[in-house]
């Protein structure tokens, strides 16, 4: 069993996410969100870290294009019994998301 250690957070229904990510930050995962999930999450007292944080580029298109970043993307697909994809997150400084929530 994997340990999520961190968590993609993106929902166009909020319902239930405050309540979600305190779940999950009380289980020690770091939360990144975007644009208004982001926005509720911190106003409601969850830490959070903004995806643009991370990939060092902003929201565009009116929050259509957040989450298309190679730091985001190759951080959900790597898989971690191929040693050589946790190399190249390691050498690309690539923290693994370990857990996505986003709307079906």
């Amino acid at each position: 069993m994997v340990r999520v250690r961190r968590a993609l957070v993106s929902v166009h229904d909020k319902t239930g996410v405050v309540e979600f990510a305190r779940g999950l930050v009380a289980l020690g995962v770091e939360i990144l969100s975007t644009g208004g999930t982001a926005k509720l999450l911190r106003e409601s007292g969850v830490k959070v870290r903004d995806v643009s944080e991370v990939t060092g580029f902003p929201e565009m298109l009116d929050g259509r294009v957040k989450t298309l970043h190679p730091k985001i993307h190759a951080g959900i697909l790597a898989r971690r019994d191929k040693p050589e994809h946790l190399a190249q997150l390691k050498a690309q400084g690539i923290e693994p998301i370990d857990l996505v929530a986003i709307p079906p």
